[in-house]
C-alpha cells in the first residue's frame, strides 16, 4: 500500500465524515417542512440517482444472485428504512449536536455485540471504554444532571430514540461485515438503498407524508438535495473507497471528529448552544469509543 494512496484515502474518508456530521443539521431544516418519512423519501430517492450513476460510470451494475438479493433487500430495510426513520424521528425534537454525540457511541454497541453473538472476548480496556462512554451519554441525554435519572426518571424520549438509532447502526454494521465483504462497494450499496426506499415509499403512501414535499421551501429542498447526492450518495461511496485504501482501524478513527462537526455547525447555523455538559459528556463517550478501540495493532 503506498503512502500516496493512503493519503487519498484518507482524504477521501475526511470528506465523507464532515458531510456526515452536517446532516444531522440539514435533517434539521428539511423537518422543519416535512414530515420524517417523507424526509427519508426523498433523501433516498436523489441518493439512488446518484449511485446508480456512479455504479454505471465503475460498470458495476451486474446481476446479483437470488438470494443475496434477498439478504440485501433485508439490510436495507434494517439499515436504511428503520434506520433513517428513527433518526429523523427523534430530530423532529432533539438538538442536531446532542444527536451526533450520541451516535458516536455506535463502536460500543458493536464490540458489544461481537461479544454477545461472536464469541469475542472483552479486554479490561474495551470494558473501562464502555463504562466511560456510557456515563458520557449519560451526561449528554441529561444535560449535566445526572440525579435526574432517578428525581424524573428517563432523559428526553427523543434523545433515547437517537441512542437506540446508534444500537441498531451497530447491527447494521455487523451484519455488514460478513454480508457486503468481498463485493463490488456501489453495487451493493445500490441494492441495500434500493430495498431501503422501498420500505420507505410504502410507510409514505400509508401515511400520505408525500403531499407535504410539494409545500417544501426553496430552503427546504436545498437541505434534501444535500442530504441525498453527499450524505446519502456520495459520502458512502467516498468511505467505501477509504477503507479499500487505507487501514480500516485509521479509517474508522476519522468518526471521532463526526460530532465534533456536527456540533460546529449546529452552533453557526441553528443556533445551538453548546452546554459544559454536553461537552463534558461527548468528551466521554469519545473517550470511551477510543478505549473501546484500543488495540496493539491499532496504537
Amino acid at each position: 500500500m503506498t503512502q500516496q494512496r493512503r493519503t487519498v484515502a484518507l482524504a477521501k474518508g475526511l470528506v465523507a465524515v464532515v458531510v456526515w456530521g452536517a446532516s444531522f443539521i440539514a435533517t434539521k431544516v428539511a423537518l422543519a417542512e416535512a414530515a420524517p418519512v417523507a424526509v427519508v423519501w426523498a433523501r433516498f430517492a436523489i441518493g439512488l440517482v446518484v449511485l446508480a450513476l456512479v455504479t454505471a460510470a465503475r460498470r458495476e451494475a451486474t446481476t446479483v444472485p437470488p438470494a443475496r438479493l434477498l439478504v440485501l433487500a433485508l439490510l436495507g430495510l434494517q439499515g436504511v428504512t428503520f434506520h433513517q426513520w428513527l433518526q429523523s424521528m427523534a430530530l423532529v425534537t432533539s438538538e442536531a449536536s446532542t444527536s451526533g454525540w450520541l451516535v458516536a457511541s455506535a463502536p460500543v454497541f458493536i464490540v458489544l455485540l461481537a461479544a454477545l453473538f461472536l464469541g469475542e472476548r472483552l479486554t479490561p480496556w474495551q470494558v473501562a471504554g464502555i463504562v466511560v462512554a456510557s456515563v458520557g451519554v449519560l451526561e449528554v441525554v441529561t444535560r449535566g444532571d445526572l440525579a435526574a435519572l432517578v428525581s424524573r426518571g428517563l432523559p428526553v424520549p427523543s434523545d433515547l430514540a437517537m441512542l437506540l438509532s446508534a444500537g441498531n447502526w451497530a447491527v447494521f454494521s455487523v451484519l455488514s461485515r460478513r454480508l457486503l465483504a468481498g463485493q463490488p462497494a456501489t453495487r451493493t450499496l445500490l441494492v441495500v438503498m434500493l430495498a431501503g426506499w422501498l420500505g420507505t415509499s410504502a410507510l409514505a403512501v400509508a401515511g400520505d407524508g408525500l403531499g407535504q414535499l410539494g409545500h417544501v421551501s426553496l430552503k427546504g429542498w436545498a437541505a434534501l438535495a444535500f442530504l441525498g447526492v453527499f450524505c446519502s450518495g456520495l459520502a458512502y461511496i467516498l468511505w467505501y473507497d477509504a477503507l479499500a485504501g487505507a487501514p480500516a482501524a485509521v479509517v474508522g478513527a476519522l468518526l471521532y471528529l463526526e460530532p465534533l462537526v456536527a456540533q460546529i455547525v449546529a452552533t453557526l447555523l441553528l443556533g445551538e448552544q453548546l452546554r459544559p455538559a454536553t461537552l463534558l459528556g461527548g468528551t466521554g463517550v469519545l473517550l470511551g469509543v477510543w478505549l473501546v478501540n484500543r488495540s496493539p495493532g491499532n496504537r
